[in-house]
């Protein structure tokens, strides 16, 4: 056959393929590499988030403790010594004890509905 009697879609048919090869080749390795620093990215944002939650730990512990000193009896002394308010520790016979009366092993519900119909009684 000679070349000039053959169409331009066979002739430029295999180019347009190779094309859309190497288009779709591309397009994939943009895609993989597009995909490859979001990864890293997202690393990177866990790794100073992991790093942020051990800082907020360790200020949190610090705070604890410095919370747990100041509601120490000693700290509470010493503050009110330093602010000369006079307070000082009750003698035993100004401590009075309060007890509770154990309620019988009755429901609340029942508990509640004897109330009135003991109070009508009366």
């Amino acid at each position: 056959m000679n070349r000039k009697k053959q169409s331009t879609a066979v002739r430029f048919g295999p180019a347009i393929k190779a094309f859309l090869l190497c288009v779709v080749i591309c397009g994939s390795g943009l895609g993989y590499v597009w995909q490859k620093q979001q990864i890293v990215a997202l690393g990177r944002q866990i790794k100073q988030g992991e790093t942020r939650l051990e800082e907020l730990r360790r200020e949190n512990k610090q705070r604890g403790d410095a919370l747990a000193w100041l509601r120490s009896p000693q700290a509470l002394d010493a503050r009110v010594r330093e602010l000369k308010l006079g307070l000082v520790l009750p003698q035993p016979e100004q401590v009075v004890l309060m007890l509770e009366q154990m309620i019988q092993s009755q429901p609340i519900a029942q508990q509640r509905v004897e109330k009135p119909a003991l109070a009508a009684k009366r």
